[in-house]
């Protein structure tokens, strides 16, 4: 495989090779709502060294691309809900539990879990919104207009489209605020087991979230755009 470089689209490196993200998450760059950007560019934006973070992503073992990425829209789509949408209605309210619980014993002696568990909350609130919009609105008006290239989206689909990847930067921006609450999801030398189990299950919300965002944000709907004639 051909080296990476800051040449690439961020978007394009992922679809190619899911196992980057773990690299592109650790250096804190946003690959899923701002996956459009140049590697060079998005480092620059973020603050991140382009040299180091292209040596890690060098450094690794290449993974397999992803199946996902060759599925029609039809078929990505159902890919998305089996997948995404059915771990964040199970996993949502485990974690609740375990973040109120996580809260009530630790709180008095790490404030920020009272932070923690406002900003889940909220987070929670707003996916389970968006994940009801999407199946019940977005995903079918999508999927009826399949398979029909150089057929205008209605006005109403460009906006349920619009509106959704706006959602999608509101729950980054939550994702972001319970990383820096939590100091990268680092485990405190005073954790308890559901302490531990909460920060980990935090990380796997984060991970599956972005790989989420990025599979609508980055294949599916600029796919959804180009066969409507939008070329932008």
């Amino acid at each position: 495989m051909a080296a990476y470089t800051g040449e690439q689209i961020l978007g394009d490196i992922v679809t190619a090779d899911p196992s980057t993200t773990r690299i592109l998450s650790r250096f804190g760059i946003d690959f899923c709502c701002h996956g459009r950007r140049r590697l060079a560019d998005a480092c620059a934006a973020d603050g991140v060294d382009a040299g180091e973070l292209l040596a890690a992503l060098n450094a690794g073992e290449p993974g397999r691309p992803a199946d996902w990425a060759g599925y029609d829209d039809v078929s990505l789509i159902a890919h998305i809900v089996s997948t995404h949408h059915r771990f964040l209605w199970d996993e949502f309210p485990r974690l609740t539990e375990l973040v109120a619980k996580v809260a009530r014993v630790h709180g008095p002696r790490h404030g920020e879990l009272i932070g923690v568990r406002e900003v889940f909350h909220r987070l929670r609130e707003e996916m389970e919104s968006h994940l009801r919009r999407e199946e019940t609105l977005l995903f079918p008006q999508i999927s009826l207009h399949a398979g029909r290239p150089n057929q205008a989206l209605p006005d109403h689909v460009r906006a349920e489209l619009s509106g959704n990847q706006d959602e999608h930067d509101r729950c980054g921006d939550l994702l972001a605020e319970l990383r820096a609450l939590t100091g990268g999801y680092a485990v405190p030398a005073d954790a308890c087991a559901s302490y531990t189990a909460m920060l980990a299950g935090l990380a796997d919300l984060e991970s599956d979230i972005h790989l989420h965002v990025h599979k609508e944000n980055n294949v599916l709907f600029p796919r959804v755009l180009a066969a409507a004639g939008d070329r932008d």
